[in-house]
Order: structure tokens, then C-alpha cells, then sequence
């Protein structure tokens, strides 16, 4: 007795997005745990999933590599667009820190935040709200960098007015030699940015997904506002917007450089991010899971060992 054998005439018949192959996702999440590294044949040869053992390392660790390229950019005289996230969070830290000790100045970054709450129109909160992803940058980020940071005209946040012109600017800097990373984390839907993978069916094809630039005032899943009310929002689902500002695979997909974290695991062994990692890893491309074209590009993806399962059921 499971999903597949119950779902027929149940509340959730449909309510998955209509390209999931729930029996293939089960096949997914059955693999050892320790064959999480097994290389597939559509991952890029320069992937490579790092396992961390606690949340403390995951922060660590991917703040270390985030801060060496943006160190590395500084010393070979280079431009760096970055695309950022807000969640993962517990990286910026040590962003901050070994920036610091190394004394990198920071004006060579040009970076864009990848998402942000709104409503119908494209509206976004204020940025002195606790709540909005300006303000979680700024504290987190930009201002504990001192006189080392961002310069403030470097700095674009998805708003109505601003989101239309990453892709030009974008351009422009990839134009003059820039690279670009992506910083990111995988939703319990495998958005990247709030990229929704029931998206998908509004586009006649691959090709036509791929190139799609950013949304304004994207309709969330709800699965996307429950897994942000339990992670941001002390489980208040009333306080959660159900749409937002997303960048799309048009700017995403450019990434010459992706480094990525999944840290979803909460206490007393629950979880909600196993499936969404096994499923990045293992379903392969297709943009019914926005995640699954991750492994395609080059770069990390740091996780919490604890989310290669193994996925069984267990009394908590």
C-alpha cells in the first residue's frame, strides 16, 4: 500500500504536476545511499555532488568555494556576475568570513538575486521588511562585508521594474569577459529560483522552456508556500505570499559555474529535501523538474548526508 497503488480518486489525484512519473521518482529515491556519487550519463563531467555531515559544514564548506571564486576572479582581473539565492542562508557567514581574511575587495561582483515575494502585479515588500529577500541580502551579505562590499549601483534585486533588465545587462557584462556563477538551493518541487515545474505545460517545447529570461508575479506551488512556511515562516502559512519574481533557465542555464546546497533536513531524523535531491540526480533532463537540468552544468552541489536516505519510513 503506497502512493501509487492509493492516489486514484484521492484529494491528490492531479495535484502533482501532470510530467511527474511518480513511479519513476520511487525508483529515484530507492538507491543505496552511498551510490548517491554513481556519475550519470547526462551529468556534466566537471559535476560533483560533496556530501557534509552537519549544517555546520555544509555552510562552511560551500561558503569556502563561493568565497574562493569570487577570490579568484579578484586576482585574475576579472568581472563576476552572481546569481543569488536566498536559502541557503547559513553560507553568506562564511562568505563574509574568509572574504575577510583574505581582504578581497569586492567590487569586480555584479550580483542579481534570483527571486523575490510578490503579488499578481509584480509587487514586491519593502526592503527595510524582514520578510523580503533585499533585506535577508543586506544583513546577511552586503553590509556585514564592511568596506569590502558590493558596490550598491552592482546590486539588483528582482523587482518589478529592475527583473526585466538582468538579461540585458547580463549580456553586457558576459559581453566584456564576465563569467557567471549560480548560487542556489533545490525547492521541495525542484524549483531553482521559483521556477515551478508545472511551468512546463505552457510551453510547446523544450527549446521554447529553456530560453524563457524571468517571470513577474509567478503563481507558486503549494507545495513551494508549505515548505517555505515551515523553513522562513515558523510554520504561519497565512504569512506566506503565493507568488513571486523568478528568474527562468534563460538566465539560469548561462551559468559557466554553478555551486549549489540542499540542507533541508529539520530534527529527530525528518526531512523534506531527500527527494528533491534524488530527483535532480537521477531523473534526468526534463523541464518538469527544473532541478533535474543541474547535473548537466558544471560545478558542486554540497547536501547533508543524511538526505541520501536511506528514504524509508520511520516513527519520529
Amino acid at each position: 500500500m503506497d502512493f501509487a497503488s492509493t492516489v486514484k480518486g484521492s484529494n491528490l489525484e492531479g495535484f502533482y504536476p501532470a510530467g511527474w512519473d511518480m513511479e519513476k521518482i520511487d525508483a529515484c529515491c530507492s538507491n543505496a545511499p552511498e551510490s548517491i556519487f554513481d556519475r550519470q550519463s547526462f551529468w556534466n563531467k566537471d559535476f560533483q555532488p560533496i556530501s557534509c555531515n552537519n549544517t555546520e559544514e555544509f555552510g562552511m564548506l560551500m561558503g569556502h568555494e563561493i568565497a574562493l571564486t569570487i577570490k579568484n576572479a579578484r586576482d585574475n582581473g576579472e568581472k563576476l556576475i552572481m546569481i543569488l539565492p536566498v536559502g541557503p542562508m547559513g553560507m553568506y557567514r562564511w562568505i563574509v568570513f574568509f572574504l575577510k581574511e583574505w581582504n578581497v575587495k569586492c567590487d569586480h561582483l555584479y550580483c542579481f538575486n534570483m527571486d523575490e515575494w510578490s503579488d499578481a502585479d509584480g509587487n514586491t515588500l519593502p526592503s527595510d521588511n524582514p520578510a523580503a529577500f533585499t533585506y535577508a541580502m543586506e544583513h546577511a551579505f552586503y553590509n556585514p562585508l564592511g568596506d569590502l562590499t558590493v558596490p550598491k549601483d552592482q546590486r539588483n534585486f528582482a523587482t518589478k521594474e529592475n527583473l526585466p533588465t538582468y538579461p540585458e545587462k547580463i549580456a553586457k557584462l558576459k559581453a566584456e569577459g564576465a563569467k557567471m556563477v549560480l548560487i542556489f538551493g533545490i525547492g521541495r518541487m525542484c524549483h531553482i529560483a521559483f521556477w515551478e515545474p508545472q511551468f512546463a505545460a505552457e510551453y510547446a517545447s523544450e527549446a521554447e522552456w529553456i530560453k524563457e529570461p524571468y517571470r513577474i508575479g509567478a503563481k507558486l506551488h503549494p507545495l513551494t508556500i508549505e515548505q517555505n512556511a515551515l523553513t522562513s515562516f515558523k510554520s504561519r502559512t497565512s504569512l506566506v505570499p503565493c507568488r513571486a519574481n523568478t528568474i527562468g533557465p534563460g538566465i539560469f542555464m548561462q551559468a559557466d559555474k554553478i555551486i549549489g546546497g540542499c540542507d533541508g533536513a529539520l530534527s529527530r531524523g525528518m526531512q523534506w529535501q531527500g527527494m528533491s535531491l534524488w530527483m535532480t540526480l537521477r531523473y534526468g533532463p526534463t523541464p518538469w523538474i527544473t532541478s533535474s537540468y543541474i547535473p548537466t552544468l558544471p560545478g558542486k552541489l554540497f547536501f547533508l548526508e543524511e538526505l541520501a536516505g536511506p528514504l524509508e519510513a520511520e516513527c519520529n
